[in-house]
């Protein structure tokens, strides 16, 4: 039979609550006490309060988890992920606290599981869609949560840090535009669920199913619209995962046309890095040179001389898990949006002339 903490207590001659304080509140015992009962314990084979139990009874887990909306190597592959996961770890480290990653399967039965059987305090919940299901299998736990961008159906004490995803994308698309671009493709992440790569059909922007890349085709759209470009004109193109080798083989098609795009607006640096990619592939066979442009500013953005829209990767992700672990004294704290910039570099330029 599993030595339990009642038997520590008979072998030493004192109280369960003694034997408890000898883990969790040593100050209040005597060195020399303190040890006779880790001696027994170490004796019997007992290994210590059982730590959950512990963590029920404090009303506190000591853990933050992180939802993810895709497999869970994205968190240690892709370069935004990375990014904001350490700032997420920075703000987790001052407190003392850590971190447990979720990823988010199709499965909703799994998420549910997964959300209910979690040992956390709270979720950070990393970019994920219109997923309500998940979020409310976190809210029947009773657990706060923060989203890492605004949401339509955000109550009062909703929290959020994120960016204007409408006006950054419009910032670099008028860039794009401003220099004379009007024949121009869009590259997005999974733009439509189950879409082959390449160009596809999409009646809106807004009919686009996840909320940032919907805010993103939402912005580049408004710019073009702006300078007389309208939406059934534009191309979109569909990549199947967030990877510079999906980002070329979306964009390849559209490069083989009679009439390819002068430039591309991709919706996160590591696409717009596969197109890049798949240009230099092309070389001489296109006809004219093609600007290109990404969103988020990785490291590999400067490296590439990509024009991008700079985000706060880190800030996000440590000012997310501070509005779990030091909630805010009033809701209105609790909605963060954090400025953006847009870094022209030597990938855009003006329209070939034909």
């Amino acid at each position: 039979m599993k030595p339990t903490l009642q038997d520590v207590a008979n072998e030493v001659g004192v109280s369960r609550s003694t034997v408890s304080n000898a883990y969790s509140r040593p100050d209040q015992l005597s060195a020399a006490l303190r040890a006779k009962i880790l001696d027994a314990a170490q004796r019997l084979g007992y290994p210590g309060p059982d730590p959950t139990a512990r963590s029920l009874r404090r009303g506190f887990v000591g853990a933050l988890g992180v939802l993810f909306t895709s497999e869970l190597s994205y968190a240690f592959t892709d370069p935004f992920a990375v990014r904001f996961l350490a700032g997420v770890s920075q703000a987790a480290e001052r407190h003392g606290t850590s971190l447990l990653l979720v990823p988010l399967p199709a499965d909703r039965a799994r998420v549910r599981a997964a959300v209910e059987n979690a040992a956390v305090d709270g979720f950070c919940v990393y970019c994920v869609g219109d997923e309500d299901w998940a979020l409310r299998a976190i809210r029947d736990r009773g657990l706060p949560y923060v989203t890492t961008a605004p949401r339509a159906d955000a109550g009062p004490t909703d929290r959020y840090v994120g960016i204007d995803e409408r006006a950054a994308a419009r910032s670099v698309a008028a860039h794009v535009a401003a220099l004379g671009h009007r024949r121009v493709a869009l590259l997005g992440d999974t733009v439509l669920p189950d879409a082959p790569p390449g160009p596809l059909r999409l009646a809106e922007p807004g009919d686009a199913p996840h909320p940032t890349t919907r805010g993103r085709l939402t912005g580049f759209a408004d710019a073009f619209a702006a300078a007389g470009v309208a939406w059934p004109t534009i191309t979109v193109l569909n990549a199947t995962g967030n990877s510079r080798a999906a980002g070329a083989a979306a964009v390849a098609p559209a490069l083989t046309g009679d009439e390819p795009p002068t430039a591309v607006l991709a919706c996160s640096d590591v696409l717009a890095l596969g197109v890049l990619d798949a240009l230099a592939a092309a070389g001489p066979r296109l006809a004219h040179p093609v600007s290109v442009t990404g969103f988020d500013d990785i490291a590999e953005a400067a490296t590439a001389g990509l024009t991008t829209v700079r985000q706060p990767a880190e800030e996000k992700g440590r000012l997310a898990a501070e509005l779990l672990l030091e909630p805010p004294a009033s809701p209105v704290d609790g909605h963060l949006l954090l400025p953006t910039d847009l870094v022209v570099r030597t990938s855009t330029g003006p329209v070939p002339r034909s």
